[in-house]
């Protein structure tokens, strides 16, 4: 019998507020020099004393409420001990029993993964080990910046759910403007915990997977660590509840330490910052300040006609679903275009420019409103979908289509005589394939069909050529 997994995550997000957690120290430390965003809080001298961001509160109910979470009531902040380079005060505050949000799910497809908490706390500095060197390096610039770290109970069950539930977790997050959400930058880590047990048995002992900085590292560790448990397992040996870390480059897991458990970090409730009283007045007004959330945009687009594979794109993107609402609702007052259309167009053919570029939509001279009367002019016969691909690059560029169009006289020609001369031509130049396709062969007239478009232009529309290709062969 072939073993089952049991996954839950842990995911850090560094939440977007102006200053740290528990002091005035500003928190946007990237791309600063080491050890500058530091205040005597940060550092741990003997005197300080914290002082609790609200904002860093509010984003974190509003995480919780968009994560069906109850967030009501009183939460309070402990001490979690531990001794380490990167923790000058050589504890984290955080929560422990009353945590700021508690028992709420996400939808995965047709999968429900419960959240079993999300809490609030300081991150840590950083430490970097150059290659070789016989020392480490230390950063606390990272230090004291707002934390909220979410806890799924073990509903996952493969590499490919967890990714999935990543994903929707970064889209919330960036769309109530609560995270950046960006673990190239370090602004969203997850740890993994993976158990195997076979069908019918009791949940074997679990290991975790610390510090993954994507998605993919994600998948591949749950990949390379339930296949290794799976090996350990079969040849009779016992899995240890070890803490692991992950080999990027040799995409495996290595062991870091035996894992602790909560005595080990001698939780005691904070005695410099009082309990918190949330109260459901505090909840609405918090609640009204929230967006639209990713699975409600998903169902718009669905109500709007488009497909549920491009609905759920565009509502896991922030940046292209709100160019996305821009363009299907023009400021000028213009005819509003095929939903389903615009959508191709913008994750078709736009996708691709932009990938050539290595641009993403907001680095990129498109405009909305110009993309959309380019569907436009598709939806009204004006231009077809080969001049309307000519015409994208300077598009993307900043240029108006319709501009565009009326200046080089682009508009599709409807002069039969012009377009019965180009089939004229075709015919005469390939009279081998007139001849096929009047014995018989009526596919062998796409061979014709080709010149004439090329010889229009593609400025006549296909229709026409086709109608008149057919009427001239006798077909």
């Amino acid at each position: 019998m072939s073993y089952q997994a049991v996954i839950g995550l842990e995911v850090h997000l560094q939440l977007k507020t102006r200053t740290k957690i528990f002091s005035s120290c500003p928190a946007e430390y990237h791309g600063a020099e080491a050890n500058t965003f530091t205040d005597p809080l940060t550092l741990g001298l003997p005197g300080t004393l914290p002082t609790l961001n609200r904002e860093a509160v509010e984003l974190a109910m509003m995480f919780g409420l968009s994560l069906n979470c109850d967030v009501s009531g009183f939460t309070q902040f402990h001490r979690k001990n531990y001794f380490y380079p990167d923790a000058p005060k050589n504890f984290q505050l955080s929560q422990y029993d009353r945590p700021i949000a508690r028992d709420g799910y996400l939808d995965i497809g047709a999968e429900r993964v419960r959240i079993k908490r999300a809490h609030l706390e300081d991150d840590a500095g950083k430490l970097t080990h150059p290659t070789y060197a016989p020392y480490s390096l230390l950063d606390l610039n990272r230090a004291g910046t707002p934390l909220i770290e979410m806890v799924t109970e073990a509903d996952i069950t493969g590499a490919e759910q967890a990714r999935a539930f990543l994903e929707t977790v970064q889209a919330i997050a960036q769309a109530l403007g609560v995270s950046d959400a960006t673990p190239e930058e370090g602004k969203m880590r997850c740890d993994v915990n993976i158990s195997l047990h076979r069908p019918g048995e009791p949940w074997g002992t679990k290991v975790e997977v610390k510090n993954l900085n994507s998605f993919r590292s994600v998948s591949r560790a749950i990949e390379y660590e339930a296949a290794r448990q799976a090996r350990v397992l079969g040849a009779g040996g016992q899995i240890t509840q070890d803490t692991m870390g992950w080999d990027e480059g040799g995409q495996k897991t290595f062991l870091m330490r035996t894992k602790e458990g909560e005595a080990d970090y001698r939780y005691f409730p904070e005695p410099d910052l009082p309990p918190l009283d949330i109260t459901p007045e505090w909840i609405e007004c918090v609640r009204a300040r929230m967006p639209e959330l990713p699975a409600q945009k998903r169902e718009r687009y669905l109500t709007a006609g488009v497909r549920a594979a491009d609905a759920q794109t565009l509502s896991l993107n922030v940046a292209l679903s709100r160019f996305y609402d821009q363009a299907l609702q023009p400021d000028n007052g213009s005819a509003r275009p095929d939903a389903q259309k615009l959508a191709n167009w913008l994750l078709t053919e736009v996708a691709g420019h932009l990938a050539a570029q290595e641009q993403s939509i907001a680095q990129s001279s498109l405009r909305p409103a110009d993309l959309a009367a380019l569907v436009r002019l598709i939806d009204a016969g004006t231009i077809g979908g080969r001049v309307a691909k000519d015409l994208l690059p300077e598009v993307m560029g900043g240029q108006n289509p319709e501009q565009l169009v009326r200046e080089r006289g682009l508009s599709v020609v409807t002069d039969t005589a012009a377009i019965d001369a180009a089939i004229d031509a075709a015919m005469a130049a390939d009279p081998g394939t007139v001849e096929k396709v009047r014995a018989g062969n009526t596919k062998a007239m796409n061979a014709l069909f080709g010149p004439v478009m090329k010889a229009m232009g593609g400025q006549a529309k296909p229709e026409v050529v086709r109608e008149r290709l057919t009427r001239k062969l006798g077909l």
